[in-house]
């Protein structure tokens, strides 16, 4: 490979720049059940899949990983948890639609945490725009792999699932 001068365009320089973000997913379960929520039509990436809750770190805003996690199921399902220990860590890519380089992408490394609820009224009325859910539901454990999940939460579904 030719060398290439210190400062001076190379093979990396061409390349998209990537985003890195942390996420956190929260695996809320009560009595049998798991809480999923529903992707609205709305939704860029995923209109009409299922998911947990959860969401990427504010990095100005949470004081740590369990508020980060408490904030996000807040929002998005109005539910108070007790934040309970990661069981898998996992990795997808998105367009960064806020980049003003054409191609760049968001980087997110995710981790899935057990959480037990504190409250069980699920609601949707606290959620960010951004957020594009429509519903939520407790669904029966042996029932919640058959869902249609967005592609990336699939492995960790089954990894949950194999581990209760």
């Amino acid at each position: 490979m030719p060398s290439v001068e210190a400062g001076a365009p190379g093979p990396l320089t061409a390349m998209s720049p990537i985003r890195l973000q942390f996420a956190q997913k929260a695996f809320i379960v009560a009595g049998g059940r798991l809480l999923l929520v529903r992707k609205a039509a709305s939704d860029p990436f995923h209109p009409g899949r299922w998911e947990v809750p959860g969401g990427r770190l504010e990095v100005e805003d949470d004081l740590d990983l369990d508020d980060h996690i408490r904030r996000e199921v807040w929002e998005e399902v109005g539910l108070k948890i007790e934040p309970g220990p990661p069981f898998h860590l996992w990795q997808w890519f998105m367009p960064d639609r806020a980049a003003p380089a054409r191609g760049a992408r968001i980087r997110v490394v995710a981790a899935a945490r057990r959480c037990r609820p504190v409250t069980v009224d699920a609601v949707l009325e606290n959620q960010d725009s951004g957020d594009h859910l429509d519903g939520c539901a407790w669904v029966p454990l042996e029932r919640a792999g058959s869902y249609d999940l967005i592609p990336s939460l699939r492995p960790v579904m089954r990894a949950f699932l194999a581990s209760t």
